[in-house]
């Protein structure tokens, strides 16, 4: 498969997918950007995702690196809710400021006919050294 050229969903298709689709985590999440192989996505941090002493859980940032692969390579290829996660390796590199939003970076390294793989870096926002790195990998359903 070649590469696309451009995005097929965008910051409105992707925020209204993923309320009918996952209504139950989708006011988690906020699409900020869409770009050709790239996306950023916010995680609205509430007290369920915080841990003993305030900071982000380590489960809360792989849900949010799982969520942008997953949106950066749906706006790519379309909603296909059977894409999944097949391989993932995450870093946490330092602890996230105290009850505050998390932003990821994300950006596609390869869009495959069968596979994708991504690559996210997590910031806590307002912080400039991310506080987490992830890379994973999905299986695209066949068409």
């Amino acid at each position: 498969m070649t590469k696309p050229a451009g995005n097929v969903m965008g910051v409105e298709a992707l925020t209204e997918f993923l309320a009918e689709a996952f209504p139950q985590v989708c006011d988690d999440f906020t699409v900020e950007e869409v770009a050709p192989m790239r996306l950023r996505v916010r995680l609205n941090v509430a007290e369920r995702h915080l841990r003993p002493g305030g900071t982000v859980s380590g489960p809360s940032m792989f849900s949010l690196a799982d969520v942008a692969v997953y949106l950066v390579i749906l706006s790519m290829i379309g909603p296909k809710a059977l894409a999944v996660t097949t391989n993932c390796s995450m870093d946490f590199m330092r602890k996230p400021a105290a009850a505050t939003d998390l932003i990821a970076e994300t950006r596609l390294l390869k869009l495959g006919r069968v596979l994708a793989v991504g690559d996210v870096l997590i910031y806590s926002d307002g912080l400039e050294a991310p506080v987490a790195r992830a890379t994973m990998t999905y299986s695209i359903p066949p068409k």
